[in-house]
């Protein structure tokens, strides 16, 4: 091997202990022959912030009564481990704002310990890290994902509408404190994100961190014209290759992000392009909500009902019965449009109860 496949070879080592891999059998299949080892658990639609993207101001939330119990989720994560289901993803809402759920991350990390879950992680918005970091790392956690749309505390402000960035960034340096490795999501917004990316890239890879932008997706009622969030990531990506040299790895975590290293620091930004460049062709994820609704697909209506079929028995027959159904009709992928034709969103739900 040449100096610069080494060199290729070792970044790529080293990005894939920040994001993780994938690989293995798995007895999910669907009817494209895609694996599903992947699973996004929401445990709750409530959240702390009213990010501009993902929530209306005054939003309401699922009554308590309908949300899995802390055993649900158990039982139900166990169902999917079962099934060939390696990696876990705790989301939300905010995860962190559900009561007692440091007691859910321990009984995952006794599925860690055992060796039957390779992987548990966690989507968060950061504002309680710092409370949790330290537990997280004893339950098993190695990585996760906090969402950072910029390093201004007034546009941080205005974009959570209320939030305080400073508990944010004390939260992710707690995570690292206790050796986490952290991995910044930026929502792409048209009018500041371009502005942001030299900042949130140059903060991130100064402290090895990996920071990946999403196109904004049109998910639940917000309040206001998508089209006016909007920015396609190939036009970011231009805005910031005028300041930075990239070169696309041909690196593959099992996610939809496409990577590339950035030259004047040695890190790694990702893409993720669900309008501009759907991901769907590898898709290896379902979604659960808190209420206990299967989605196979972010971008579609599919929607199989797994806590009624919980609590109609103990016994888990029907729910593998009806999980194994579900992963077999997973739709080939979505059609995501954002235009100004006054059309509703393209789903009802919003991004937090579905968990992203």
């Amino acid at each position: 091997m040449n100096a610069d496949g080494q060199a290729s070879a070792q970044v790529n080592s080293q990005v894939r202990s920040q994001l993780g891999s994938f690989g293995g059998t798995c007895g999910l299949i669907d009817t494209f022959g895609r694996h599903v080892r992947y699973l996004r658990l929401s445990v709750t639609d409530r959240c702390d912030l009213r990010c501009v993207y993902c929530m209306s101001e005054h939003m309401t939330f699922m009554p308590r009564k309908d949300l899995l119990s802390l055993e649900e989720l158990d039982r139900l994560a166990e169902a999917f481990i079962r099934r060939g289901v390696s990696k876990i993803r705790i989301t939300g809402g905010e995860p962190l704002v559900r009561k007692d759920i440091m007691t859910l991350f321990a009984a995952f990390g006794a599925q860690l310990n055992a060796g039957r879950l390779r992987e548990l992680t966690l989507t968060t918005n950061g504002t309680s890290l710092a409370q949790f970091a330290d537990g997280l790392a004893r339950c098993g956690v190695k990585r996760i994902n906090v969402s950072l749309d910029t390093l201004d505390p007034d546009l941080y402000r205005s974009l959570t509408r209320g939030g305080v960035l400073a508990k944010v960034l004390e939260g992710i340096e707690a995570a690292r404190s206790v050796g986490l490795a952290v991995k910044i999501n930026v929502v792409a917004l048209r009018g500041s994100t371009a502005t942001e990316a030299d900042r949130l890239i140059r903060f991130a890879h100064d402290r090895n961190m990996t920071v990946t932008f999403i196109e904004t997706m049109p998910l639940g009622d917000i309040g206001v014209d998508r089209i006016d969030q909007y920015l396609p990531l190939d036009q970011l990506r231009r805005s910031i290759e005028e300041r930075w040299t990239l070169s696309d790895l041909p690196l593959r975590t099992g996610g939809p992000a496409r990577y590339a290293r950035v030259a004047e620091t040695g890190g790694v930004i990702g893409f993720i392009t669900p309008l501009t460049h759907n991901f769907c062709e590898d898709c290896n994820r379902v979604r659960v909500t808190a209420a206990g609704i299967l989605h196979t697909c972010l971008g579609q209506e599919d929607a199989v009902d797994l806590k009624a079929v919980m609590r109609r028995s103990h016994d888990d027959t029907e729910l593998m019965r009806t999980i194994d159904g579900a992963i077999r009709d997973k739709p080939r992928g979505h059609d995501f449009v954002i235009n100004r034709n006054g059309a509703p969103p393209a789903l009802s739900r919003h991004m937090s109860a579905t968990g992203g």
